[in-house]
């Protein structure tokens, strides 16, 4: 049999890791990266609650082949060069598992680091295709993709059948690739796009991007990006009295929403993951989340506490706490999780993945409306 240098410097680093450690034998860490700071701090609470209910209940279980999980925490702020200086800490840390990043443009250049230095990561948050598309063997995700998520989107809006749709992004690799996955399937459809246009992230005023839509004549705006850009950009409209229908991805699907846009935020238009925690079957999840005081509704909790499930049902199957076989375990496994059944194709991608539109209530709650 045949052992590539990579795999071998990774088995032998680990085991010296091990001998020096002593007690660190009896723990397997799981490092979870996301942003704890940062203008998306508030999906960061999603990931980090999800992830350490998970550790605590399996924990409390017995473990995972005898060993504890020991969660060890990383703050990227969302920030690309935050995300590479934190996968170089998790590695020299001896992390062999991660659950992150979350943001897709954190999320691509820290799975490269994690790929060359034997160290697997699942995403819970992170849509965009090209992080899977790279063939590489360590890296998968809780969530679908924007490929997924824009259709989804796109064949709503063109449900309705608009008028002129105007396409705003954020030029960043999650925004502008699920606008761009929107603006194909409109474009697919015969929908007429006036607008596809960048603004830049943590601008405050967008009054030029609105008298450009009202000059556009658009009743549909298809906004790629978070929330606190497109709280702004709601309640700047509704102040110049902009008539038409927004509607943005999971990114936009918080409640801190609200607190920005106000009333703007009634009927906003938002794909996301289903509302897992309303599922019977997770009910007693749901309940220990509540016992915590913590919410178990944002769209990233329970693919989070999936992440964290999936490492420790990969090494169980797998009998084994090397990355690589635990990699293996979880490409031809098949698995229950609070967000379903999970099976991964060649890429790390789940084999199905469904987004709900909900439309977006000004107190914080949504409803499905399709």
């Amino acid at each position: 049999m045949t052992i590539s240098v990579k795999k071998l410097a990774t088995a032998v680093s680990a085991s010296i890791a091990l001998m020096a450690a002593g007690q660190a034998a009896a723990e397997i860490q799981i490092g979870i990266a996301g942003p704890m700071t940062g203008p998306v701090a508030q999906y960061g609470d999603m990931q980090f609650s999800g992830a350490r209910m998970a550790i605590e209940q399996i924990n409390a279980n017995g473990g995972v082949m005898g060993e504890k999980l020991v969660g060890v925490e990383y703050d990227d702020v969302c920030d690309p060069k935050q995300a590479v200086t934190v996968a170089n800490s998790l590695v020299n840390d001896g992390v062999r598992f991660v659950v992150g990043h979350l943001c897709s443009s954190s999320t691509q250049p820290a799975s490269d680091i994690y790929e060359d230095e034997g160290v697997l990561m699942i995403t819970p948050a992170s849509t965009n295709p090209e992080i899977t598309e790279r063939g590489y063997e360590l890296v998968f995700r809780t969530i679908g993709l924007d490929s997924m998520q824009g259709p989804v989107a796109g064949n709503y809006i063109a449900s309705q059948n608009p008028k002129r749709v105007a396409i705003v992004h954020d030029k960043q690799q999650y925004g502008e690739g699920i606008a761009t996955a929107v603006r194909d399937t409109l474009q697919a459809k015969g929908v007429e796009i006036a607008m596809f246009e960048g603004i830049t992230a943590g601008d405050k005023d967008f009054s030029s991007l609105i008298t450009k839509l009202k000059q556009a004549d658009v009743d549909y705006v298809y906004y790629g990006g978070y929330h606190p850009e497109l709280g702004l950009i709601l309640r700047q409209a509704r102040q110049a009295d902009l008539d038409a229908k927004f509607m943005g991805p999971e990114g936009v699907g918080n409640k801190d929403i609200n607190t920005i846009a106000g009333e703007a935020a009634e009927g906003l238009l938002v794909t996301l993951p289903p509302s897992f925690d309303e599922k019977a079957e997770n009910q007693e999840l749901v309940k220990a989340f509540q016992a915590k005081g913590e919410d178990p509704s944002g769209p990233f909790v329970l693919t989070s506490y999936t992440a964290v499930q999936l490492i420790a049902d990969g090494i169980k199957q797998a009998g084994s706490s090397d990355p690589y076989e635990v990699a293996k375990a979880l490409h031809s496994g098949t698995f229950q999780t609070p967000i379903g059944t999970v099976q991964y194709d060649e890429k790390g991608d789940m084999k199905s993945f469904e987004f709900v539109v909900y439309e977006w209530h000004s107190d914080g709650s949504k409803t499905p409306v399709n």
